[in-house]
Formats: structure tokens, C-alpha cells, sequence
């Protein structure tokens, strides 16, 4: 999972960072799926990854994606 997160975090486009309890997620987007990384708050350990491809998966996002800006 460490080289997934390293990957996305090279070739994926981050999107937002949410808190979830006691969790710590940050949405990236990547060709066309978005993929959650999951970790406990202030540990860098990852507990998973989620990928999806529905949109509605980006509801709890919404108030903070942050779209990358096209020159």
C-alpha cells in the first residue's frame, strides 16, 4: 500500500482531505478513478485504500475538492 499511496501521490491529482472520526482520508483522482487513502489522524501508517469510480462516492467532498487549475 505504501508504494500505491507513493504512486498516486506522483501521478495522481489530489483532490481534498477530510476527517472521518478518528481517521485522516485524502481523496486523489487518477485517469478515471478516485482513490481514498485512509490512515489514523497524525499517524502515517495507511489502513487502506478505497477505490471507486462512482460519483457518488464524492458527496462527503464536495465542500472541499479542490480542482487543479488548467492553464
Amino acid at each position: 500500500m505504501g508504494q500505491q499511496a507513493d504512486y498516486l501521490a506522483c501521478h495522481g491529482d489530489f483532490l481534498a482531505e477530510r476527517t472521518e472520526d478518528s481517521f485522516s482520508l485524502r481523496l486523489f483522482a487518477w485517469g478515471d478513478f478516485y482513490a481514498e487513502v485512509w490512515r489514523i489522524q497524525d499517524e502515517e501508517q495507511i489502513l487502506f485504500i478505497h477505490l471507486f469510480q462512482q460519483p457518488a462516492g464524492l458527496v462527503a467532498y464536495l465542500d472541499s475538492i479542490r480542482l487543479p487549475e488548467v492553464f
